[in-house]
């Protein structure tokens, strides 16, 4: 006979008969797991989708080395590697968890150097790679937690700062300038003069062909000036499922929609709207800044709204603005409205409006 105790234990069968009770093996795989959600979990990791961003990112940087030569590719590696090391420093100061292994930094300080001339001192992307990591990112609590972008308020920050930041190699230039120079004496010859930006901001078509300026054969920073490039990348994104389409395409659409329709002192309204699509930074900022996930909406109709303001800023900015690029001053401006937007668009709950209404 199966005494009580043996019949309590669920792992004990005893029959009707009072045979000698027999242990049951129950497997551990069956049993009930009680978590705390998500219940179901995906392959990505912050690791996999930083590194989708830099394979994103590759042709676009070995567009700008071809063009722009080997103190290109130097100031991409030190603005990295000043990056990775803020950050390991950091972390290791304050006694914190080494995040540098996800690649969050690495990725800074490409979009950082992408946003740099090439004639910059050696010096100006630590810098900056400093104030984005140290001021903009780990201060406020390290990735996720950043409520502007890190790379554009690095720019932000040197564009305010230091007069190089407006002044681009002339492309047209044999002799490509000295790798390893912290410091150069370019002459005025070397600078480009009129870019495509400044003339649009004076309501004039640019010079250049726009198939040139879609390959990118013109000057501006090192990472910004192929828009196909930039494209490829944006679109692997979004094949990978890094992106969404709404704040690039929303982004896009809004400048190209006001320049086409409200172009300024100009009546060759197609190809002043071009003009604004194919020049400065907008094809990098719409598809890699704009669409970063801790400064960014999370709601598709969040995105939509968005990037509609991105490109409404960006295109005020280079109309009416003594800074004739905008794109990094709408997204960091728009950075700061993210909470704003997630909050008016989050979606009701199930009954959640009925409830509203009583």
């Amino acid at each position: 006979m199966a005494t009580n105790e043996n019949q309590n234990d669920p792992s004990v069968d005893t029959n009707q008969f009072g045979d000698a009770p027999k242990r049951l093996t129950i497997p551990p795989d069956s049993l009930m797991t009680v978590s705390s959600p998500p219940h179901i979990k995906g392959g990505e990791t912050t690791t996999t989708i930083m590194a989708d961003v830099l394979i994103a990112l590759l042709p676009a940087l070995v567009w700008g080395v071809y063009i722009f030569g080997p103190r290109a590719l130097v100031i991409v590696f030190i603005s990295v590697f000043s990056c990775v090391l803020f950050e390991f420093l950091f972390c290791l100061v304050a006694k914190k968890r080494s995040t540098i292994k996800d690649l969050s930094a690495a990725v800074t300080g490409v979009l950082l150097a992408f946003g740099l001339p090439v004639n910059v001192p050696l010096w100006a992307p630590v810098l900056g790679a400093a104030f984005a990591i140290i001021i903009v990112k780990q201060l406020f609590g390290g990735i996720g937690k950043n409520i502007v972008n890190p790379a554009i308020a690095a720019r932000v920050f040197l564009s305010l700062s230091f007069g190089f930041m407006s002044r681009y190699q002339d492309i047209s230039l044999t002799e490509k300038l000295p790798a390893f120079e912290i410091n150069l004496k370019v002459s005025l010859d070397a600078i480009a003069g009129a870019t495509p930006l400044a003339e649009l901001k004076q309501g004039m078509t640019p010079d250049l062909g726009f198939f040139n300026m879609f390959l990118g054969e013109m000057g501006g920073c090192i990472g910004e000036i192929s828009a196909i490039c930039l494209l490829v990348g944006g679109l692997y994104l979004m094949w990978r499922k890094v992106i969404s389409w709404h704040t690039p395409i929303s982004y896009i659409a809004v400048i190209a929609l006001v320049a086409l329709f409200l172009p300024k002192d100009t009546s060759d309204n197609l190809n002043f709207a071009l003009g604004h699509l194919l020049s400065g930074g907008l094809f990098l900022g719409a598809f890699f800044m704009a669409t970063d996930y801790a400064t960014s909406p999370i709601t598709k109709s969040g995105k939509l709204i968005f990037g509609a303001g991105c490109g409404l800023l960006t295109i005020f900015i280079r109309y009416f603005g003594a800074y004739p690029e905008g794109v990094s001053f709408s997204i960091m401006v728009m950075n700061l409205f993210v909470w704003y937007i997630d909050k008016a668009t989050k979606p009701v709950k199930f009954g959640g409006a009925q409830d509203a209404r009583k």
